[in-house]
């Protein structure tokens, strides 16, 4: 993956499990952790900066524990995720991972990929890692890494500008999706291929985990 990150975010969706998203977590510097995902944070041995939610998922002794951590927001109008992104920041964090928001309900996960778009705004870079792959939100043209025969998906979840690019196994030219599953099931041909945004396009990439270095 191409940036360090400076904190890593865990929501309370599955626990991460595989050797990348784990190594991440085992390393990261400041460990923000979404309400009821203390439980796994707690019995994995690591050390929160903060607890943010709603607490309502939190247990009394870890709430007593981990008292002087825990910044409990009762805003009914944004999930934990959400109120945790925003405490990142204000806290001053630029380049943040999400950890632990996909997995379990599915309503969930649809609702935190889609949020990627609205936190891209915020920092200089932000990524959601799950087991199986790497979301990359874009609201500008980039060039990402990748491995040949990597499997990469699109997914415009605001339909706007136009979509061109460039090292992918079935290239898009100036294409406007209108669905989610347009830009799905793609392959890299190399070490990285670049995505052209016009004006109003907004995309989310999919990197599968599968010999992703």
């Amino acid at each position: 993956m191409e940036p360090t990150y400076d904190c890593v975010i865990v929501a309370n969706g599955r626990f991460p499990s595989a050797p990348l998203p784990l190594e991440e977590l085992r390393k990261a510097t400041a460990l923000i952790v979404c309400d009821g995902a203390i439980c796994k944070i707690h019995e994995a041995g690591l050390e929160p900066l903060a607890v943010i939610g709603d607490l309502d998922s939190i247990p009394p002794e870890l709430h007593n524990l981990y008292a002087e951590k825990i910044h409990s927001s009762a805003d009914q109008e944004t999930n934990d995720l959400t109120k945790a992104v925003r405490f990142v920041r204000q806290a001053g964090f630029r380049r943040p991972l999400i950890l632990g928001a996909t997995g379990l309900r599915e309503d969930h996960t649809l609702g935190n990929i889609s949020l990627l778009i609205e936190y891209a705004e915020l920092f200089d870079r932000i990524e959601m890692l799950s087991d199986y792959g790497l979301f990359t939100p874009l609201l500008h043209s980039a060039t990402l890494t990748s491995n040949p025969g990597q499997q990469i998906s699109l997914f415009s979840l605001h339909p706007g500008g136009e979509i061109t690019t460039q090292g992918l196994r079935w290239e898009v030219t100036a294409r406007q999706f209108t669905n989610w599953w347009q830009g799905t099931l793609n392959q890299a041909l190399g070490a990285e291929f670049t995505l052209t945004l016009d004006q109003g396009a907004q995309v989310v990439v999919y990197r599968a985990l599968v010999d992703f270095k």
